[in-house]
This record gives structure tokens, sequence and C-alpha cells, in this order.
């Protein structure tokens, strides 16, 4: 049924994904999909890269971590932008229609009361996407 699995990394906050991926990796299991971390970074230095090139780097070694410890085939796209904060969600949108996704697995936070106001990533990605969205909290 799903072949092209996309989970959105954000390797800032690598502690929240736990479920998220153990999820995404029973999905490949069961599916004998692929798993695709897609990630997007800023165009200048942060905290996790000094550059896209370097951020692609780590995004490639988090992926084979996650391939070898739960048996799994996975790839890695790395996405640079001007500003993430913006284009995060654009971005995402343009990677999954890329990269063919037939689901996107994404962690979720706890609604908010700015939720209210500013959709999340999980609800814009869910409503804008062709692709079946599963969210993880």
């Amino acid at each position: 049924m799903y072949r092209r699995l996309v989970m959105p990394v954000d390797l800032g906050h690598v502690e929240r994904l736990p479920k998220a991926l153990q999820v995404a990796a029973d999905l490949a299991k069961h599916y004998g999909a692929t798993v695709i971390f897609v990630s997007v970074t800023a165009e200048v230095p942060t905290p996790i890269a000094h550059n896209p090139a370097e951020f692609s780097q780590k995004l490639e070694a988090f992926g084979r971590a996650q391939a070898e410890k739960h048996g799994i085939t996975a790839e890695t796209r790395a996405y640079a932008s001007h500003d993430p904060t913006i284009d995060t969600d654009k971005t995402l949108l343009k990677a999954i229609n890329e990269l063919e996704a037939d689901l996107v697995v994404m962690a979720s936070h706890v609604p908010g009361v700015t939720d209210y106001i500013w959709a999340g990533h999980g609800a814009t990605i869910s409503a804008h996407s062709d692709a079946s969205v599963f969210l993880v909290r």
C-alpha cells in the first residue's frame, strides 16, 4: 500500500521524535517501504551546521543511524531556505510532491492556544498534501 514514506525531521529537536520514528519504522517494515527523512535548514550558519552541505551530512548520518537501528531502508533529503521559519511548510509540501510520497509521518505536539491563530506544520501538511498524513503525538 505504501512504498515511499516521508518523515520531516528537525535535527534541533531529535529528542521529541522517538515515538514518530518508531511509527515510521514499523510502517516501513510492514509495507516494505522506504523512509525518506526530510529536513529544512537555513542558508546561513545555525547551531546545528555551519552551512547546508554540513547539515545534509548530519541528516545523512541521522538517516543511516535510523536505518541501522530499525532495520529499514532509508534515504535523506535536506533543503536549504532563506527563512525556514516561513518556508518550512511550503518546502515540505514541495518535497512530498517531488519525492512522490504516499505517506507522511510527522511528530506533532499537543495543541495549544496559539494553534487557534497559527496552524502547526502537521495541520498545514495534512490540509494541503495529496499524500496521507499520520500525525504522532
